[in-house]
C-alpha cells in the first residue's frame, strides 16, 4: 500500500513540518473530534521525523517492516510512548518482526497472514490492534478482502484465531471518487462491530472525515514531497 493519491493545495512553501501538522490539527478539530492523525514517514529519515516528535506528536505510519526496522527502534528509545502502524502490504515471512516492532496492523488481507500474526503474539506475549484491509474496489492487482467476505473474515479471525481485530481499512481505485467507498467501509464496520476507520490521506482526508475517519495516513501533507522509491 502506498499513499500516491494526490494533494490538494500542498503547502511547500518555508513552512516546516511541524508547523504544518499544526495547521492541519486546528483544521481537523474543526471538522470533527477524536480523528488521529497518523504521519507517514515512510522514505523520510530519523531527521527528518524528530522535529514531529519533538513537537509532541506521537503516531506514525510506516509501509514496510525492514524501513521500519532501520529507524524507529532507536527513535522509540528516546520517545517511548511513539504509537507505530504498519500501513503497507506484510509478507507472512515478515510477521514476525512486525509483531515486535508495530503496536497496530492496517492491512491484514488473507487467513495466511492472520495465523501467522496469531502464532507470532501469542508466542511474543503481544496483542496488537489489527485491521483488516477491504478492496472496496474489488481490483484484481489490489490486496484486500472483499467487501463481501467482510463480516465472515473478520469473524474467523476474532473466534478462531483470538486476534484484536478493531477497524477496517481501504484504498479507493485512483481514478474513483472516493465517497462511495468510504461509505462502504463505514457500513461494513458496522457490520462487523469493528469501529476504527482507517480511510483518508493527503488529497481526501476532509471527505474522509465525513464518512467517520478515526484514523487518516498523511505523508506529503506534513513532511512535503518525498522522493521517489527505488523499484525492488
Amino acid at each position: 500500500m502506498t499513499e500516491t493519491r494526490p494533494q490538494d493545495d500542498q503547502e511547500n512553501d518555508s513552512t516546516t513540518a511541524s508547523e504544518r501538522l499544526m495547521k492541519i490539527s486546528r483544521d481537523i478539530a474543526v471538522l470533527s473530534e477524536g480523528v488521529n492523525i497518523i504521519a507517514v514517514s515512510k522514505t523520510f529519515s530519523s531527521e527528518s521525523i524528530i522535529p514531529i516528535l519533538s513537537a509532541g506528536h506521537r503516531i506514525f505510519g510506516e509501509n514496510r517492516v525492514q524501513e521500519a526496522a532501520e529507524k524507529w527502534p532507536d527513535l522509540k528509545k528516546s520517545y517511548p510512548d511513539t504509537e507505530l502502524h504498519l500501513i503497507g502490504p506484510l509478507q507472512s515471512n515478515k510477521a514476525a518482526q512486525a509483531v515486535a516492532l508495530f503496536d497496530m496492523i492496517h492491512s491484514l488481507d488473507r487467513i495466511k497472514l492472520a495465523r501467522r500474526l496469531a502464532e507470532e503474539m501469542k508466542r511474543q506475549g503481544r496483542r496488537l490492534k489489527i485491521l483488516v484491509q477491504v478492496n472496496t474496489g474489488e481490483e484484481d492487482q489490489k490486496s484486500g478482502i472483499s467487501p463481501e467476505e467482510a463480516a465472515e473474515f473478520v469473524s474467523t479471525c476474532r473466534v478462531e484465531l483470538g486476534l484484536n481485530i478493531v477497524g477496517l481499512m481501504c484504498l479507493p481505485p485512483q481514478q474513483d471518487v472516493v465517497g462511495p467507498h468510504f461509505a462502504l467501509l463505514q457500513k461494513l464496520s458496522q457490520q462487523c462491530d469493528a469501529p476504527l476507520l482507517s480511510i483518508g490521506m493527503s488529497g481526501d482526508y476532509e471527505e474522509a472525515i465525513k464518512f467517520g475517519a478515526t484514523h487518516i495516513r498523511l505523508g506529503t501533507a506534513i513532511f512535503g514531497p518525498r522522493a521517489s522509491i527505488p523499484a525492488h
